[in-house]
């Protein structure tokens, strides 16, 4: 991905958001009567060539684009005190801001982060009524060992209420498990059409939230992915092993019948009889080497003696605590601590949650069972769009053992419907938005989460390559940001206007210059502080890449 990719993405959203916010200002002071001088997009001079210039004016007011795109304003008649004296303002006092009432003044300051909060319930209104493509309440896979597996929970069920709550969306029915822990809990679902009902008990086991944080959380072993038909083969001495059969390698085809996913596979072996002659692509080469082998039909996949290869090993890490253990690449990991690995997500929810113990491992290799012993470590790892976060990890890699599952498009073209729903999912994002606001505040997250303008670059030029939809994701998400953030009673902010403005109706005149002027140094030192702390996180995440790049030019 380009440089000129993240300026761009970087631009386009803060032009957006910068516009949004200016436009609810301007909005509401024309609503109110104040005359609007300027309205400009950026900073500077504005964008032009030669005689040619990004500004025009209409009815009295001017409009620009300039150059340095990182902010914004709006510049209202009567703005500061010390323009009292101005002619425009004598010739037209009741157009001025100071003339209007303390109401007027304040829905003035309250529009543009009003604005940022109002875009994503038009962003959530316009996606619904188009149609969003999200996971289907459809089981892809069941891990074994589970208290799903025990339920008798199958790939393909489809579920449709846990106890009294419905099932819409498969992300309703984790956020349900998440929060009942050791509760035992009925589960409606359907199964070939027919309802059915299921009990289990949600077992507690630790995981990470959406902070990143350790705690206990509900698990039941149920994944949306599906997985792929790929083997493996633990014992030397099973029927697989003997008839060819290698872990790592993928089934593509039973007796002329492809499969896809092991669902399918479980399914077209147990309705073979015979010798069953089957298809497989095997090694890591691009395509791999397809084979042809004869395999006994024994009635189901377990008697042949072969398991999901869900965490294989694809790559180890040079120097990582993994190399130094000793896994190696086609090391199949079936368990840790004496739990099944049923799936590479517990596993990998395992090392993270760790907190830097030894794990114990039980490994296949080349047909042989082995216990390796290993302390993961902290590391910086890259959660998504370039966020980095330090977690413990161990460094492999595994091999790709999973499918997506079941989308279905979420749509409502009732706009009766689909704004309400539009601004419960605002609310939703604002509210985990002001959870990890004030997590940080208090020191649980870490301040280096804070991202300043080469953080949020890199942030909205990796959801530009991901698409469309995550990048106006990543917009709702600061444009959230921006608007909260705005109503911090911070002078220069518009929080600390509005402060201001309080004051003066308490005092029923306006405050001296002097108090104005302290109080705005007071905010731009905070500002500065805020800001300085975000560059420096942004500068020292990417700090060894800048040393390796002067080292590379100077020769070191």
């Amino acid at each position: 991905m380009t440089a000129f990719t993240y300026v761009f993405a970087f631009v386009l959203m803060l032009s957006v958001l910068i516009f949004v916010h200016e436009l609810g200002h301007f909005l509401v002071a024309r609503w109110c009567g104040v005359r609007v001088l300027k309205f400009c997009l950026g900073f500077g001079p504005p964008i032009g060539i030669g005689r040619w210039r990004l500004a025009w004016t209409r009815n009295g007011t001017e409009y620009a684009i300039a150059w340095f795109p990182l902010g914004g304003f709006v510049k209202m008649l009567g703005e500061n005190p010390d323009e009292a004296e101005d002619p425009e303002v004598r010739a037209h006092p009741s157009e001025a801001l100071g003339a209007k009432p303390l109401w007027q003044k304040l829905a003035i300051v309250f529009a543009g982060p009003a604005m940022n909060l109002l875009l994503p319930v038009v962003i959530f209104a316009v996606t619904l009524f188009i149609g969003m493509p999200r996971p289907a309440p459809v089981i892809g896979a069941v891990e074994a060992g589970s208290p799903a597996e025990r339920a008798g929970l199958a790939p393909g069920d489809r579920l449709l209420a846990l106890g009294d709550e419905p099932i819409a969306w498969w992300g309703d029915f984790e956020d349900l498990v998440r929060k009942h822990p050791g509760d035992a809990l009925a589960l409606r679902y359907q199964r070939g059409g027919e309802p059915r009902d299921a009990h289990f008990e949600v077992t507690s086991r630790a995981a990470l939230d959406e902070f990143g944080k350790v705690r206990d959380m509900g698990w039941v072993g149920l994944g949306h992915r599906r997985l792929t038909a790929m083997v493996g083969v633990p014992n030397a001495e099973a029927p697989a092993h003997r008839a060819g059969l290698r872990s790592g390698d993928v089934i593509v085809s039973v007796d002329g019948k492809a499969v896809e996913d092991w669902a399918a596979l479980a399914a077209a072996y147990a309705a073979g009889s015979g010798a069953l002659r089957v298809e497989v692509d095997r090694g890591p080469q691009a395509p791999p080497e397809r084979l042809a082998l004869e395999l006994p039909a024994l009635g189901d996949l377990d008697a042949l003696g072969v398991v999901p290869a869900n965490v294989l090993v694809s790559t180890v890490e040079a120097g990582s605590p993994a190399a130094r253990a000793g896994l190696a690449r086609g090391d199949l990991i079936l368990s840790v601590d004496g739990q099944l690995a049923g799936s590479f997500l517990s596993f990998a929810e395992t090392v993270r949650t760790s907190g830097g113990r030894p794990l114990e491992l039980v490994v296949a290799r080349a047909g042989r069972l082995e216990q390796i012993r290993v302390a993961p470590e902290l590391a910086p790892i890259d959660v998504g769009l370039g966020i980095e976060e330090t977690r413990y990890r161990v460094g492999i890699t595994a091999e790709a053992a999973t499918l997506p599952g079941a989308v279905e498009l979420d749509q409502a073209r009732n706009p009766f419907v689909a704004v309400p729903r539009a601004i419960g999912m605002t609310v939703d994002v604002t509210h985990m938005f002001l959870r990890g606001l004030g997590k940080i505040v208090t020191g649980e997250v870490s301040r280096k989460q804070v991202a300043g303008p080469i953080g949020i670059a890199q942030i909205a030029g990796n959801a530009m390559q991901r698409g469309w939809e995550t990048y106006l994701s990543t917009l709702v998400l600061i444009s959230i940001n921006l608007g909260i953030l705005n109503l911090l009673p911070i002078p220069i902010l518009d929080g600390g206007q509005a402060v201001l403005f309080l004051a003066e109706g308490v005092k029923r005149s306006p405050l001296s210059l002097r108090t104005r002027l302290v109080f705005q140094q007071i905010g731009l030192t905070v500002l500065m502080l805020l800001m300085g702390m975000a560059f420096w996180n942004d500068i020292s995440r990417h700090w060894s890449k800048v040393v390796d790049w002067l080292k590379s030019g100077t020769g070191l």
